[in-house]
């Protein structure tokens, strides 16, 4: 089941467990550390390609080392970058996250070449021909809100792709303009804050439903411990978490996303769909970094 995955890539350089920046120059010991393809567009990639999927990923990347290093690991992921484009002179995004001992991840960012994504940059005939696609970051890869692309969206949908999109920063003015994209996607996956600020309500049923009326077919919202929130037209669902032993959140919304999508390219109503992205979050969360925990559909599933 072909996937396109759109928008942010980022290499993750992560180190556990981590309490406190030392001061001056002074050494820290620590557990772990390990480099990883995350992003909105490359770890739900990478992800999907766990759960079963052929997939291709769109997006920008720079020139540099770390440029290098994320074509590689993708690729060894199973993960077709021939799509990705590097920008002469432009730095790879990358992100040093510090993970404290209960799984919280502070993180230290570059954008880089992500910022300068645009239509020009994509593989339009691959995206026509994918069963679904799933936009990652539209928050932060402006020249993406192009009519063109919206079009684009429109025609894959019309031909029985299924379009979802995800999020990535926590700016209001960055979320606001995202909201374009609404009427061209199928279902959008915010977390709890970032559907908040979206959308300049107080909670996050109004939230949900605020963005349900400007067009997607559903809109569910990760709450972290708490679990997910799925609304659509027929009504509201809370989706409960899955106990695990957390050592490190990043890239559970990105597994979430994965698990979704391949919940309903196999058929599963929405509700079902968001509970196979639960447990994909869940797996993630066992492990460093946003690639870890996930290793299969069938293991995923075992969770439910």
């Amino acid at each position: 089941m072909t996937v396109v995955t759109v928008g942010v890539h980022i290499v993750d350089i992560l180190a556990r467990p981590v309490e406190h920046i030392p001061e001056g120059q002074d050494t820290v010991l620590v557990d772990q550390i390990r480099l990883t393809a995350a992003g909105a567009a490359a770890g739900t990639a990478v992800d999907l390609v766990k759960l079963g999927h052929d997939v291709v990923t769109m997006g920008a990347i720079g020139d540099d080392e770390l440029g290098d290093f994320l074509l590689m690991i993708l690729a060894k992921r199973g993960v077709d970058v021939s799509r990705l484009v590097r920008r002469p002179g432009e730095q790879t995004a990358a992100s040093i996250l510090p993970i404290r001992p209960d799984g919280g991840r502070p993180s230290f960012h570059v954008p880089g070449a992500n910022l300068g994504v645009t239509y020009a940059d994509l593989d339009t005939e691959t995206l026509l021909r994918a069963r679904a696609i799933h936009l990652g970051g539209m928050d932060v890869t402006f020249g993406l809100g192009d009519p063109a692309f919206f079009e684009l969206l429109d025609t894959a949908r019309a031909n029985g792709a299924v379009v979802t999109m995800d999020l990535l920063s926590e700016l209001p003015d960055l979320l606001g303009m995202a909201r374009a994209f609404l009427p061209h996607v199928d279902y959008v996956l915010p977390n709890e804050s970032q559907a908040l600020l979206t959308t300049g309500t107080d909670d996050v049923e109004s939230a949900a439903r605020a963005l349900l009326a400007d067009g997607p077919r559903g809109v569910l919202v990760t709450l972290g411990e708490a679990g997910s929130l799925v609304v659509t037209e027929d009504g509201v669902r809370q989706v409960p978490a899955l106990k695990t032993d957390v050592a490190d959140t990043t890239g559970c919304g990105d597994a979430y996303c994965a698990g979704f999508v391949t919940g309903l390219l196999h058929d599963q109503d929405v509700l079902t769909a968001a509970r196979w992205g639960t447990a994909a979050a869940a797996r993630v969360a066992t492990g460093l970094g946003s690639d870890a925990g996930l290793t299969d559909l069938d293991s995923t599933l075992a969770l439910l």
